[in-house]
């Protein structure tokens, strides 16, 4: 599984260095084609509490193809509904690399590995509790989105699904919506 991971890591490098070069036409590097951007998840409730933040930065090689790197942090708590006096609580902070291929201007097919380092306890009914093994968690995240233009930035709508599916994946068994925004250097 690791070396897996560290080969989807090292041919998404090739492949933004080859077309880097392709689309350079030798201009070097370009201040404008950066972005800054990433996602913001926040839940409150009476029964729990969920805190996503990942900043990402990114390079629009040309305009089929940008990638990128960011670090994600994301908290999980949750309480039962009913008379029960315990809470759940999860955390990961880690790392990921993006792709991008834009077929139609506005739409993307995305590729997002990421190494998720979780640590957090669930509480069993009889009053102790499971300590999560403290590990790295890799996540495979594919999927699609719109890129939405705004001036100079865009708004970020995707819908992505972790193809690897750890158990103590933040994404385990469900779709990933993100919203977010992107704007330009």
């Amino acid at each position: 599984m690791k070396k897996g991971f560290l080969i989807l890591f090292l041919i998404t490098g090739l492949v933004t260095a080859s077309l880097a070069q392709d689309d350079a036409g030798g201009k070097g590097f370009d201040k404008s084609r950066m972005f800054i951007g990433g996602y913001l998840g926040l839940s409150f409730s009476s029964y729990g509490t969920s805190i996503n933040i990942t900043p990402q930065v990114g390079y629009n090689f040309n305009q089929y193809f940008a990638a990128g790197v960011g670090i994600n942090y994301a908290y999980y708590s949750y309480k039962p509904y009913y008379g029960y006096n315990w809470t759940a609580v999860q955390s990961y902070v880690g790392m990921n690399i993006f792709g991008r291929l834009y077929p139609i201007r506005q739409l993307f097919i995305q590729v997002q590995p990421e190494a998720n380092y979780v640590w957090g306890s669930y509480p069993y009914g009889n009053g102790s509790e499971y300590k999560i093994p403290s590990q790295v968690v890799p996540s495979l995240l594919l999927g699609g989105g719109a890129a939405i233009p705004t001036g100079r930035g865009a708004i970020v709508l995707s819908l992505m699904y972790d193809v690897i599916q750890n158990t103590y994946s933040p994404y385990y068994g469900q779709a990933v919506f993100s919203f977010g925004y992107n704007m330009a250097f």
